[in-house]
């Protein structure tokens, strides 16, 4: 096997539309090789913010291919011994003579058969649209033209190189030709720099200094870090998103510490931290468990003046907190004024943000009730200045802060610190809030947007979801469930119908159940067989969902899942039966009838479930002894009965006509 080496070249790779794809370029090659029936290994994809690198291992032909050619019947091919022409049409679309024809029986007719062999073909010859494959496969969100070209990409396309072994291999994409040269380090040169080997190629980079593999850099980046941190005893915030980006942006990363004045300090630490990774792509550091007046920037240069450096990027953060510090000040003079909401649209159909918060409060105080919560003043205060930030200067300038921002000026204003974290937590969605207040909180803000947007019809479609209804829906079954407490959600959905336009509650129900499939790493079949029992209370779907999961973790759970379900298809059409126990007649169904009354019940759902099932034996001995189906109406309705008295408990649970046991757990 030949070592292929394919190098494009472009300007200055955006770091984020750029990490997004990241995971797919290597996949999106092989599969474009793959299609090919080029036969490779070893492909390994590395990159830098101006290059895409890819090598590997591969034959120089492609696979030979064969294709069916399936043609018209043979009494259709053929018409008084004579070939028609659709038998002509044929050997001219399989290159064949008619002595050469072949038959095959397809769905019970002969056919015209031929089995064509295309032979493989250099990769020499594939390579231009291998290459084109790939490079208009990538998807970066937005892409752009350059000069006078037709074509577009992420950044424009400054060099092409692709080797087979030492050999240079004639190909050409968006205008670049193959060549033997490449860009190294833009400090140590704007040019071109040839080489005649791959073993150049790598050792050309790297005296130019460029690092081309990205876990190299990593390793760099991180080891200077510490070095920074045992020095000055500091400690910086590794924040992964950061680091990854600049990680992709950087040939020959350096770190330097620099700082900023205390006098920044006043401000809160978000939105320093926010400033500085946002806008300068600097890591935060610490001193004794505080925010430090210093940062930690990764240079791409390798000047030897890297003061210079270190105070230019100073000087641009010095702007950036000047203005935050300026918001901050004049933001804390005025205080949240909640009141002005109420010129601030949230949707056309549902008024200003100040109607949604009218709507939230009356949401809030009914379910504190229900969680046992007192403090109405405290759910006033928190719904009341819930948004309020949304008209500050800070979260103007920095709108991923709001709610933080918001609950360090109630604070301020002399709030509580439950009213205050409230205020700063209800955006969370990936974690579970810290109090009781903030969970209500979230809650009725939550079911306040589910609510008003069913109401108007702004509903997901497909995979988009703009609104990210699902993933509230989500966090509301999260919260409810850790709460732990039961209570009918449809009724109470209902009991707020009036504040909005009329939409069908069941519909918002089912969206919101829909969630749970997101909650289990199990059988879908599970989650839909308790979902089919038509509880409207999420902590009890919870409950019946975990209690089928811990029943199907029993090696003979198939098999009682199967009984269960003869005793479901047996009582299918049957509404509400009595089992007269007096006119059981059969010692078998006196036997079932008495194992069911002897069980205790308890409120542990997976005991009670687990107890109906330790009675699979003695309903199979039942069904291999009873008739149910007899002559006479009232012995058959009593023993229909007793079955649908025992299924009706587990359907209460999970309708198991619904279990699949495919994909199970």
């Amino acid at each position: 096997m030949k070592k292929f080496l394919i190098e494009i070249t472009c300007e200055e790779l955006p770091a984020i539309p750029f990490l997004k794809e990241e995971p797919n370029i290597k996949n999106k090659l092989e599969t474009i090789l793959n299609a090919n029936n080029i036969i490779f290994s070893d492909l390994e994809f590395l990159y830098t913010p101006r290059r895409f690198l890819f090598t590997f291992k591969a034959k120089e032909f492609s696979k030979d291919s064969q294709t069916e050619l399936i043609g018209a019947p043979k009494e259709v091919a053929y018409k008084d011994g004579k070939l028609s022409k659709a038998g002509e049409s044929f050997l001219a679309k399989a290159n064949i003579s008619e002595s050469e024809l072949e038959f095959k029986e397809i769905k019970g007719k002969l056919c015209l058969y031929a089995l064509k062999t295309e032979a493989g073909k250099h990769i020499k010859e594939l390579i231009n649209d291998i290459l084109e494959s790939f490079i208009t496969s990538l998807n970066f969100g937005k892409s752009m033209r350059w000069g006078a070209n037709t074509f577009s990409f992420i950044r424009p396309i400054t060099g092409l190189c692709v080797m087979m072994d030492d050999e240079l291999i004639n190909a050409k994409l968006f205008n670049q030709e193959s060549c033997k040269s490449t860009f190294v380090h833009r400090n140590v040169s704007m040019q071109k720099v040839a080489f005649n080997t791959q073993e150049e190629y790598f050792k050309t980079l790297k005296e130019g200094r460029v690092i081309l593999n990205p876990k190299d850099r990593l390793e760099i980046i991180l080891s200077e870090i510490r070095n920074i941190e045992k020095l000055w005893n500091l400690k910086a915030e590794i924040d992964e998103e950061l680091l990854a980006e600049v990680v992709a942006i950087t040939e020959y990363p350096s770190a330097l510490l620099g700082s900023f004045d205390k006098e920044f300090l006043q401000v809160a630490p978000e939105v320093i931290i926010t400033s500085m990774k946002e806008n300068q792509r600097y890591f935060a550091v610490y001193k004794d468990n505080s925010l430090s007046n210093n940062f930690i920037t990764i240079t791409n240069s390798f000047n030897p003046d890297l003061e210079t450096i270190k105070k230019g990027n100073e000087k641009v953060l010095r702007a950036r907190l000047s203005d935050a510090l300026f918001f901050w000040e004049n933001d804390l003079k005025v205080g949240l004024e909640p009141e002005s909401l109420a010129n601030t649209i949230y949707m056309q159909e549902l008024g200003t943000l100040k109607d949604k918060q009218a709507r939230e409060l009356s949401i809030a105080l009914r379910l504190a009730k229900i969680f046992g919560y007192e403090n109405e003043k405290n759910v006033k205060d928190a719904i009341n200045l819930s948004k309020a930030d949304l008209r500050t200067q800070m979260v103007g300038e920095f709108p991923e802060l709001q709610g933080i921002v918001g609950s360090y000026y109630a604070a301020n204003m002399g709030y509580s610190s439950e009213v205050c974290t409230a205020i700063k937590e209800q955006y969370l969605y990936d974690e579970l809030p810290s109090t009781k207040l903030s969970k209500i909180i979230i809650l009725a803000t939550r079911l306040d947007t589910l609510m008003g947007l069913f109401s108007i019809n702004k509903l997901p479609s497909g995979n988009k979801d703009p609104y990210a209804l699902r993933r509230a829906a989500l966090s509301i079954i999260k919260i409810l469930i850790d709460l732990g407490v039961k209570f009918n959600l449809l009724d109470l959905l209902g009991e707020f119908k009036g504040l909005y336009k009329a939409y069908d509650i069941s519909k918002l129900i089912s969206f919101i159940n829909d969630r749970f499939s997101a909650l289990y790493p199990v059988n879908s079949s599970y989650i839909k067989a308790v979902l089919n029992a038509n509880n409207t209370d999420i902590v009890t779907i919870d409950e019946n969902i975990n209690a089928l999961i811990t029943l199907s973790k029993d090696k003979d759970y198939e098999s009682k899942i199967s009984t269960f379900k003869r005793l479901a298809n047996i009582i299918k059409d049957s509404k509400d039966l009595y089992c007269d126990e007096s006119k059981l007649s059969n010692e078998y169904e006196r036997k079932l009838h008495k194992a069911y009354k002897d069980i205790s019940f308890s409120e542990n759902v997976s005991d009670n479930l687990a107890a109906i099932f330790a009675l699979k034996p003695i309903i199979d001995e039942f069904f291999d002894n009873v008739m149910i189906n007899v002559d006479d109406l009232e012995i058959k309705n009593n023993r229909l009965a007793l079955v649908y008295s025992i299924y009706k408990h587990i359907a209460s649970i999970a309708d198991l006509k619904e279990v699949s046991f495919e994909n199970n757990i």
